[in-house]
């Protein structure tokens, strides 16, 4: 059986329009709430909740029949905002700005949420003094933006007898960045390569 979709149709001008603009809102808005698992309206099964009335002033618990009718009189949503209170907690709003709001916060909440990364530098037993500045500087940078760095140093041929080469390589090389990164794991030999862990210092950015 085909269902035409209802609105609510005023006779009078541009209500007309505006009235079937908000229906189509509406279902747009109910499309996305599904993603969002956000119960809205006739969505929103208890029997009681507490309301909270367009203007924010809190009106105590009624009947959910009741909270619908005052959201449809005020043209607006009854939207759930605390569904694990007893009664859920439910609020009249318009729900598409709503949601926007809520997409917002959670854009700018990502925005400034760093994810930290580990970044690789590779010395090398021979590598050279400017060649150890230049990656010095790439590590300050990685620490400066708040990620840990992995220095690995290859050991090729008879370079494995000469360790010591290496774990002092790798203390000039925490030390040249030292105003922005300590050591989280000291260097340890694994197989032929040698490893040292660097993290960011907590009050330098």
């Amino acid at each position: 059986m085909l269902v035409r979709p209802r609105f609510f149709i005023q006779r009078t001008g541009n209500k007309l329009k505006g009235s079937i603009q908000k229906e189509r809102d509406r279902t747009i808005s109910a499309r996305d709430n599904k993603k969002n698992q956000t119960q809205i309206n006739e969505e929103i099964r208890a029997d009681e909740v507490r309301l909270i009335d367009e203007e924010g002033v809190m009106r105590g618990i009624v009947s959910i029949d009741e909270a619908l009718a005052l959201a449809e009189q005020a043209d607006l949503d009854l939207v759930n905002i605390s569904p694990n209170a007893e009664p859920p907690v439910c609020k009249i709003l318009d729900y598409g700005k709503y949601r926007y709001e809520q997409q917002k916060k959670e854009k700018n909440a990502k925005k400034n949420q760093h994810v930290t990364e580990i970044k690789e530098i590779r010395l090398s037993a021979s590598i050279e003094d400017h060649d150890v500045e230049v990656k010095a500087k790439a590590a300050t940078k990685f620490l400066q933006d708040g990620d840990k760095v992995k220095v690995s140093l290859r050991f090729r041929g008879r370079e494995r007898d000469y360790t010591q080469l290496g774990f002092d390589a790798m203390k000039k090389f925490a030390d040249m960045v030292a105003d922005y990164g300590v050591i989280e794991k000291e260097p340890k030999m694994e197989g032929r390569r040698m490893n040292m862990f660097l993290a960011p210092k907590k009050d330098k950015k």
